[in-house]
């Protein structure tokens, strides 16, 4: 058999099984790299040409899940394969969203290895391929950001000012107004691309164990600390924790984040030893803090110690320039995901989204290009587009009257049928005679 010129890098804590990956792939030719550790392995894509990953999910301090996630980010062409002994319809399905080309559950065979390793080559190639039009589609500069709106330039503005220092950033906005993306854009943009980001979703952790997820904990801390771990502030040590929904974090969790941002320092829980720590923070939210802070759920001077630069990202009803762009960004990403080729879109559904207001905004419009992909034959059409926005008519601000001017018009209306009769017209409207005379004046 040649020699395959292909590097592997394998991620696994358990030393075992990166033996056992090891020996299969190196009898079937390949080049092998070992990291026992996300941060190990980060390492290594840093310094050496991978030409596919193959990671376990399950790992301390930082998951597998982050991996793809940070290889999706700055390795996009290069396959993934994740092994995991803990499978799961979810799991599988969080695994392929995060641009994973197979999941290949423990125990495997030599021949189910192989297999899955020829798979993830093939895709490979064929996002490759794709190269050329996706680059000369590309927009923008901003990660997955795009527009070409104002109020989109006013954000990326503030993006190119901070993306190369590590001042505090609060970004606000509505939910699914792509809070994270802009987060992403000022790490990945910046010089300090190549460190960690680090997201948490503050709101998705269990008050009680926010602390300990958040700084790590010392073996017997507490019921079921079987270990040393680390946090989410050591895993992202010299570049950049992204903590979402801030405005959920405990109390006692705030203080600590006020000394973390205040000292560079943190303690795990369970220790008195303080520890220093190199990170930028990024925090975001889609509730009013102001009020927390009047209602002492949210401390007053946390909040002023995180938002040195404050982001405002605007709903989508309020970047309607952008919608053509994201709807093109949409159907080339669930385009060649489910149907393996670019679509297009009528000029006619094109119009009806452009119009709609959408209150979910670019979260929203992502799920009906999604629909619309899978439902089409071809060219995305109005009979693709979900039922809710196919008959819905969107008029100008113009061609909209106040509500006195309606029920004006109306009850002109009654009186006319009724020719003048105030008590029948009255009786029609559901009010008293009193209060018709009093609408009539």
């Amino acid at each position: 058999m040649a020699l395959h010129k292909e590097n592997i890098l394998l991620v696994d804590d358990d030393i075992d099984i990166l033996e056992l990956l090891q020996r299969h792939l190196q009898s079937m030719n390949y080049h092998t790299y070992k990291a026992v550790s996300v941060k190990e392995a980060i390492y290594i894509l840093k310094d050496t040409f991978i030409d596919l990953l193959i990671t376990d999910i399950q790992m301390p301090e930082v998951d597998g899940l982050q991996l793809l996630r940070f290889a999706n980010e700055h390795y996009p062409e290069m396959p993934k394969l994740v092994v995991t002994g803990y499978p799961s319809v979810g799991g599988a399905l969080e695994v392929i969203k995060s641009g994973a080309a197979d999941y290949l559950t423990k125990p495997f065979t030599k021949e189910e290895l192989r297999q899955a390793v020829l798979k993830a080559f093939e895709l490979g190639a064929k996002r490759k391929s794709r190269t050329y039009e996706t680059t000369a589609a590309k927009p923008n500069l901003y990660a997955d950001m795009v527009g070409a709106s104002d109020a989109f330039r006013k954000v990326t503005n503030i993006v190119d000012r901070v993306k190369d220092n590590k001042a505090t950033v609060l970004i606000k906005g509505e939910s699914g107004t792509g809070k994270e993306l802009v987060a992403r854009a000022i790490h990945y943009s910046g010089k300090y691309s190549r460190a960690p980001f680090i997201a948490v979703n503050c709101g998705a952790i269990p008050e009680n164990l926010q602390e300990a997820e958040l700084f790590g904990y010392l073996k017997g801390a507490f019921t079921g600390a079987n270990e040393n771990r680390n946090g989410f502030f050591q895993a992202a040590e010299g570049g950049t924790l992204f903590l979402d929904e801030i405005g959920t974090a405990s109390l006692a969790v705030q203080t600590k984040m006020l000394r973390a941002l205040q000292e560079k320092e943190i303690t795990r829980v369970g220790s008195r030893k303080t520890e220093k720590v190199d990170i930028r923070i990024i925090a975001a939210t889609n509730a009013d803090l102001l009020e927390d802070i009047k209602n002492n759920t949210f401390r007053e001077d946390l909040y002023y110690r995180l938002t040195v630069v404050e982001i405002n990202v605007p709903p989508l009803r309020e970047r309607k320039a952008d919608i053509p762009l994201l709807v093109e960004k949409f159907i080339r990403k669930y385009g060649v995901e489910y149907k393996d080729r670019l679509l297009h879109i009528s000029p006619d559904a094109l119009q009806i989204l452009t119009n709609y207001h959408w209150p979910g905004n670019i979260r929203e419009l992502e799920n009906a290009i999604q629909r619309a992909v899978i439902m089409s034959d071809g060219t995305i059409g109005v009979k693709d587009l979900p039922e809710h926005l196919k008959f819905q008519i969107d008029f100008p601000d113009s061609e909209f009257r106040t509500l006195q001017e309606m029920e004006k018009e109306y009850i002109q209306r009654v009186l006319n049928h009724t020719q003048g009769n105030k008590s029948k017209a009255a009786e029609i409207l559901q009010i008293d005679r009193k209060t018709l005379r009093s609408k009539l004046k």
